[in-house]
């Protein structure tokens, strides 16, 4: 999954970004494939910080109808802030209701299922203790785990020198580690950041070709989408 990282289905792939090297588009990208190529798939999208207006506009563009999956019930879109907005309120922050209304969504299936989390970060943002943020993530990994679903989680990477301890955590947890950067040299018209691919405690050793810092692959976005290219390349398309 994922060109061109080619990454198997069933992990939890933890996507870091920084302020200036967002990674949201990853997170459409890999939605507009699994739409595309599974065609009996499903979705489910937790988000913090996007609005559907959002997805629906991005998805548009790779001629995929949102309300259309959404209709059938392919894709399941939850609002994660209008879920919680009530413990927030009650001056007493809890996930266990959103883990509620998740766990019907992820049930053991042959047909592929997504789960993306966007963006966890702001679950801390917003109030909700560290505690509780990791105490949810390892159980919506074990719910998607038994129902064999990809799990990507999209974390802001604030302090990059400086990993926070709910990073530290989703590194014990994740498969692979997918970090966003931008260039190291500063900015530049025809490069919009690289990424780099790590391996995460749970992979699985020798399956999946990892990308370090040094080689990490630089991207370019257009109105279409991002495309992929290697340094030195001359942007020649992977």
């Amino acid at each position: 999954m994922l060109s061109p990282f080619n990454l198997p289905e069933g992990i939890l792939l933890l996507i870091t970004d920084e302020l200036s090297s967002p990674a949201d588009f990853l997170l459409h990208r890999h939605l507009a494939s699994h739409i595309k190529e599974a065609k009996d798939g499903k979705t489910v999208i937790l988000s913090v910080s996007e609005d559907v207006g959002r997805w629906k506009a991005v998805a548009a563009k790779s001629n995929i109808n949102v309300s259309q999956h959404l209709d059938s019930g392919g894709l399941i879109f939850l609002d994660v802030l209008s879920q919680v907005r009530s413990s927030l309120e009650a001056g007493q922050p809890s996930l266990r209701s959103l883990m509620d209304l998740v766990v019907p969504t992820l049930a053991p299936s042959d047909s592929p299922l997504l789960v993306i989390l966007d963006d966890i970060s702001s679950l801390e943002w917003i109030g909700f203790s560290l505690l509780d943020i990791t105490r949810f993530s390892r159980a919506l990994y074990a719910k998607c785990r038994k129902a064999n679903a990809t799990l990507l989680i999209r974390h802001h990477n604030v302090t990059p020198d400086e990993p926070d301890d709910l990073f530290r955590h989703l590194l014990q947890l994740c498969t692979y580690h997918m970090e966003v950067r931008s260039l190291a040299s500063g900015r530049s018209g025809s490069v919009s950041g690289e990424i780099a691919l790590h391996s995460g405690l749970s992979a699985i050793p020798r399956t999946v070709k990892l990308i370090p810092r040094s080689s990490a692959i630089q991207y370019r976005l257009t109105d279409n989408g991002a495309v992929f290219f290697g340094r030195g390349t001359g942007g020649g398309v992977l």
